[in-house]
């Protein structure tokens, strides 16, 4: 296939947006013993983000650890590494995993703020509320119960969007000597606080978070500007696509959340052989690190008040994937998983976080094979009519009958 221009790949509005996990953590983005040709080394991840920018990826997203877990015995710094990566590129947008405790909001604005500058307004944020509460014990940070540590996720994003924001219409100098951020929450406070310079992106830099529960879902509706999810079957897509416009249409911010979904994506000559891929995958699962990081992910999400966070209804094969990516059925012929893409789109979902096995090969094959075929039916008008694309690919996606 000849070579795309990547912004000619990207020159409609209404297009579906891809971004890839970054690997800057050991272990690739299975928790398997199976050999991968995926490291997490700088170079390497430069070599993979100028493979998705010219394949016509947009964002990119750095995973934060603190601690070694679950098959990721070593981890790169999501900030900096970050950075790094949008000093070796010219059009990717990297999105920095951020982790409240840890990071106060003052810090994370004043760094993403200088950052934007220096990468032409290129870095956004995913505020990550933690699972994992052996990380937060270990650097000596409090672990609150679910619901506080979104609360305390809820107060810091409003604080970046505070700290950024401030003062953008005052025009007075005699008001902006008064003006700054002032903030009194139970987590963060702040008193005329003026940050300089402001983000180049206007009105901010994106901010993205996630997860299932009611908890995540009113934060994406009252804060957020993107809303991660998970993968999930059909029924359950629509249900929190629907609630968390609901809930946003509550506050006064109908149209302004936007949805992203994780997908581990394996595409081969046949179904028969990418499927064979992942039963390999699952079936040289490290038995033991899927089971900790099940008790670890199931325990932080104990104490939400319908029992419904993230990972609540994950069997084992599901976790080897650490955010549910197998539920998202990107696992067939490069037409199979663009069919599923826009069927993914026509529910409401704006961009597809993607993960692969091989990085070496896979990105790019991703963007040489799977990305034109879907701006092929989207120029076609396909992703738009829920109806006719459940009808043709929803079966995939339903809950299996019990």
């Amino acid at each position: 296939m000849a070579t795309i221009d990547p912004s000619q790949l990207n020159s409609d509005p209404d297009r579906l947006r891809f971004a890839y996990w970054v690997p800057n953590v050991s272990g690739g983005l299975v928790i398997s013993k199976i050999p991968q040709r995926t490291s997490w080394d700088l170079e390497s991840n430069l070599r993979y983000a100028r493979a998705a920018e010219t394949a016509g990826f947009e964002y990119a997203l750095t995973q934060i650890r603190f601690t070694a877990s679950y098959g990721a015995s070593d981890q790169h710094e999501s900030v900096s590494f970050s950075q790094a990566l949008l000093h070796g590129t010219t059009h990717l947008k990297v999105i920095a995993a951020i982790l409240p405790g840890p990071w106060s909001p003052a810090v994370v604005a004043k760094q993403i703020a200088s950052i934007d500058h220096y990468s032409a307004g290129r870095i956004a944020v995913n505020i990550v509320s933690g699972w994992f509460r052996g990380e937060f014990t270990a650097i000596g940070e409090w672990w609150l119960d679910h619901s506080e540590r979104y609360r305390r996720s809820n107060e810091f994003m409003r604080c970046l969007r505070g700290i950024w924001t401030a003062d953008a219409d005052v025009k007075e100098e005699k008001e902006k000597e008064q003006a700054g951020f002032t903030f009194a929450g139970d987590f963060y406070r702040f008193r005329g606080y003026k940050l300089s310079p402001k983000p180049v992106q206007q009105p901010h830099p994106e901010i993205f978070q996630g997860g299932n529960s009611d908890d995540a879902r009113r934060n994406g509706a009252e804060v957020a500007d993107w809303y991660f999810m998970n993968g999930n079957d059909l029924e359950g897509f629509r249900a929190q696509i629907e609630d968390v416009k609901g809930r946003a249409r509550a506050v006064g911010r109908e149209g302004q959340v936007r949805f992203a979904v994780n997908g581990f994506v394996i595409v081969r000559e046949t179904e028969d052989e990418a499927v064979q891929v992942l039963r390999e995958i699952q079936g040289k699962a490290d038995g033991e690190a899927v089971k900790a990081f099940a008790g670890e992910v199931k325990n932080a999400g104990a104490s939400t008040a319908n029992q419904t966070g993230m990972w609540a209804t994950s069997t084992f094969n599901d976790l080897v994937q650490y955010n549910d990516g197998f539920k998202t059925k990107l696992i067939g012929t490069k037409e199979q998983v663009a069919e599923r893409i826009v069927l993914l789109k026509s529910l409401g979902v704006n961009l597809v976080l993607t993960a692969f096995l091989h990085y070496e090969e896979d990105v790019e094959q991703f963007g040489r094979e799977v990305l034109p075929l879907v701006r092929q039916l989207e120029a076609q008008g396909r992703g738009r009519d829920a109806a006719f694309e459940v009808e043709r690919t929803g079966d995939v996606y339903r809950k299996p009958s019990s």
